[in-house]
């Protein structure tokens, strides 16, 4: 990334110290360090106050970091989602069309294996979910929704963030509710032959 050039080079034409931007923006000595030296990145409050201290545009102070970060989104979520999207489309299908093959020749036995097939889909299911937390691949985006005018204010943020525990519990309980109603029928079909 090139903002942590870009900061030295326009703390340096104002010279100022480390400390000084670090006190202007409200951060330590430390976090400017970091930053210069690519070892973190600034969230949007600290580049918006960036811009002001160094009187440029936003754009012009993260200019090469926005196309570096398109291409880590799509980096990310096109190698690791398409894999895991592959395996999960799999296990979906086969946990699907094995379940009456599975229950009517193994009876009971092969509603343990579904349940451990259903089981396995599950877990690639929050697995992909939890790629989206480990790449902080939501504050880049945020980013560059933002240099593309577009922007959450903080209300926003935080209902969509409220939302995803929420929805994958109410997902995760549908799904259980599905494969349970279809072992039911599948066993009462199996008790009147």
């Amino acid at each position: 990334m090139e903002i942590g050039s870009q900061i030295r080079k326009y703390r340096n034409a104002q010279k100022l110290s480390q400390e000084e931007l670090a006190e202007k923006i409200y951060v330590t000595r430390q976090t400017i360090s970091n930053w210069e030296n690519k070892k973190s990145y600034p969230d949007i409050h600290s580049l918006l106050l960036l811009s002001s201290v160094f009187e440029i545009s936003l754009d012009r102070l993260i200019k090469g970091d926005i196309e570096k970060m398109k291409q880590e989104i799509d980096k990310e979520e096109v190698e690791r989602f398409n894999h895991l999207g592959k395996r999960f489309a799999l296990l979906f299908i086969a946990s699907v069309v094995m379940f009456v093959p599975l229950t009517v020749f193994l009876k009971m036995y092969g509603v343990i294996i579904w349940a451990i097939l259903y089981l396995m889909t599950l877990v690639i299911a929050f697995r992909v979910e939890k790629l989206k937390e480990n790449h902080d691949i939501h504050t880049y985006k945020e980013i560059v929704a933002f240099s593309e005018g577009k922007t959450l204010d903080e209300i926003q943020k935080q209902r969509e963030i409220g939302k995803r525990p929420y929805q994958t519990a109410l997902k995760f309980i549908a799904g259980a509710c599905a494969g349970a109603a279809i072992a039911a029928i599948a066993l009462k079909a199996l008790s009147v032959k």
